[in-house]
């Protein structure tokens, strides 16, 4: 039986497209090993969405050359559709294909075989509108199941390079989201994260369909589903109409990830988004009037060419005041080839360091406010793994719709149900939990007269 090993770089999508590709090589009779140990196959999926990650790419590249030479190496992802003579240049890499045409891989791999000739699949993603459907029934490792939506963005904001990479905005056709949600529930997953590189754009480029359609239509459709989340949305996605399925909705989670990249509309037009902290401040107020206890986390560029210690503290003043719960901090890195990278006023190092170590301080010390209110309440849990710590044994950790981690003790039938979980000791970056029962498919609560006390 031939084997095939992956390494995967980068965001959810990157993760959820191997476990697609896995799929392809799966039903031609391949076998997966760890990426550790020797194997026929190496698929390498690749990032670049800064330059580290570029040559992230390229040390895991070459490492799988080193396993085994006689290898076939196939890179994929987005380097590779960037920039793939510069993998092409690797020696040792046999193959690559962009974010397009994985369905081509195995037949790439045959060829090869009998060639023994490099071979680049890569075609232009700018003229590419269809989405590819790539279908993953179920996941190797995970208790949250995540489903693609839509590929491609049409923002150009001037730091990122993901148009390049990913190609303009395109959307999955509802009925095959809506298939493969039921699939993965089907396969006994509770919860589903809905996720794309731009995926609050869902249905832009549709004539009579729209995000908001489509998460009334999961909840409609998919039978057993008790979990829907949004991996991200734009503020400017944030339409009433999503606005009222949620506060409607039974299982749209309290969590949502609103990239909120800089709290100044002079950044922000420099960085050409398209929105304005009054009206990112209008929505934020409008989803916790219709959703009490709202979790929002965020994407935070610190160091943007320009940034005035005025303009940092627009951000750091505008994520205080509206308490989000956390945040992902990062200091601006040049991309080669977007227009920020070219901009005037960079950022001395220094300066970033200091204004990341802010907001990572500011972003705990949210976090712990957000996970106080909750002290002492009894929350859902879906247990994802077995918490490990030192001197400390037979925990379980997972998330509660609301995003937040809670360690409890548990035994390991309870990874991927649904528990009724109490807050003992809120934290950050974990809460300390106490288990209380288990919630059975029917919803109706199963505990005895002893549990009831608790």
């Amino acid at each position: 039986m031939p084997t095939v090993a992956f390494h995967t770089l980068g965001c959810k999508v990157n993760h959820y497209e191997t476990e697609a590709i896995w799929q392809l090589f799966k039903q031609e009779g391949y076998e997966r090993v760890e990426y550790e140990s020797i194997s026929d196959v190496y698929v390498i999926n690749t990032c670049t969405v800064t330059n580290t990650g570029d040559k992230k790419s390229r040390q895991v590249i070459r490492r799988a050359v080193r396993k085994n030479p006689d290898a076939v190496i196939c890179v994929t992802g987005c380097y590779a559709q960037t920039s793939p003579a510069e993998i092409m240049a690797i020696p040792g890499v046999d193959i690559v294909v962009g974010t397009q045409d994985r369905v081509k891989m195995l037949d790439y791999i045959e060829q090869y075989k009998k060639e023994r000739q490099p071979i680049n699949g890569v075609r232009n993603i700018m003229k590419n509108r269809v989405y590819e459907e790539l279908d993953v029934p179920a996941f190797t490792d995970r208790t949250r199941a995540s489903l693609k939506i839509q590929e491609g963005c049409n923002n150009f904001c001037t730091f990122c390079i993901i148009p390049w990479a990913r190609g303009l905005m395109r959307s999955r056709d509802p009925k095959e989201v809506i298939h493969q949600a039921q699939q993965l529930v089907d396969a006994g997953y509770k919860e589903i994260v809905l996720t794309g590189i731009h995926t609050g754009g869902y249905g832009e480029d549709m004539k009579d369909y729209n995000l908001a359609m489509l998460l009334r239509d999961l909840e409609a459709e998919v039978k057993g589903l008790e979990r829907l989340r949004i991996s991200s949305i734009e503020a400017s996605q944030i339409t009433d109409e999503v606005i009222e399925v949620i506060k409607h909705s039974n299982i749209v989670v309290r969590h949502l990830h609103i990239p909120i990249q800089s709290g100044s509309n002079s950044v922000l037009k420099r960085m050409r988004r398209k929105y304005t902290m009054e009206f990112f401040g209008e929505r934020l107020e409008r989803l916790k009037e219709v959703l009490p206890g709202l979790a929002v986390t965020s994407d935070v560029i610190v160091g943007f060419p320009g940034e005035t210690e005025e303009e940092f503290m627009e951000t750091y003043n505008f994520i205080k005041e509206h308490k989000f719960s956390e945040l992902h901090v990062f200091p601006y890195s040049k991309r080669t080839g977007t227009p920020a990278a070219r901009m005037e006023d960079q950022i001395d190092e220094e300066v970033k360091n200091e204004r990341v170590h802010r907001l990572i301080s500011l972003s705990d010390q949210l976090a712990k406010e957000y996970a106080a209110q909750f002290e002492n309440e009894v929350l859902e849990i879906i247990p994802e793994e077995e918490f490990t710590e030192e001197g400390k044994s037979g925990l379980l950790a997972g998330y509660t719709d609301n995003y937040l981690r809670v360690v409890f003790p548990g035994t390991e039938d309870l990874l991927g149900k649904i528990v009724k979980v109490k807050i003992c000791k809120a934290g950050y970056p974990y809460n300390e939990g106490q288990f209380v029962r288990v919630m059975d498919d029917t919803k109706k609560d199963l505990f005895t007269k002893e549990e009831a006390v608790i």
